[in-house]
């Protein structure tokens, strides 16, 4: 029997209270469709008695370990902190783009980029936001920033994007499950 391909589950849902039953979750979902899921709190380290900056560098390479260790890389792309996705799950997808392995995402609302954007800055500006009327909006009509979107479909994919209930945008899976269904209709191309 081979080995079943590493797919890197990148998200904010590190970032839940429940992040550790989140990641079980995906890595059973992962498991049903014949994949072995790695969430990003696999990596268990031994943080206590370090400096913040250690405590940072310590998770960054750990992940970064994570990631070169896997085959695919599957990312929520879900609007967070702003209308835009998690900043580090925007450094892993480009990093294992960077590998040249397949990137695959999903986004748990149906609105583009575009539109999300424009809504942001009618809410006016935080503290220190370098947004303003005079800075042009990116409108592709992507689901997020082009590099993102542009190598998860030069990645052989595209983003599955879906409207889900206020408050589910970490939780709900059906996205990520349409993106383990897409990896296994395609796995000769990761084997």
């Amino acid at each position: 029997m081979s080995t079943p391909l590493r797919i890197y589950l990148a998200g904010p849902e590190v970032f839940l209270p429940d992040a550790l039953a989140m990641g079980r979750e995906k890595v059973r979902l992962a498991a049903e469709a014949g994949f072995e899921g790695v969430f990003p709190l696999d990596a268990s380290l031994d943080l206590a008695g370090l400096e913040a900056l250690e405590q940072a560098r310590r998770i960054a390479l750990a992940n970064e370990g994570l990631i070169a260790r896997c085959d695919a890389l599957i990312a929520n792309l879900t609007p967070f902190r702003g209308a835009s996705m998690d900043a580090g799950t925007a450094f892993e997808v480009g990093f294992m783009r960077a590998l040249g392995r397949p990137v695959l995402g999903y986004c748990n609302i149906g609105a583009d980029y575009a539109t999300r954007a424009a809504r942001v800055r009618a809410q006016g500006p935080f503290p220190g936001d370098a947004d303003g009327a005079d800075v042009a909006i990116e409108d592709f009509g992507l689901s997020e920033n082009l590099m993102i979107e542009i190598a998860i479909r030069e990645s052989g994919f595209t983003v599955f994007t879906q409207d889900v209930a206020a408050g589910q945008g970490m939780r709900d899976l059906g996205g990520y499950v349409q993106c383990l269904e897409a990896l296994k209709a395609h796995r000769d191309r990761l084997a």
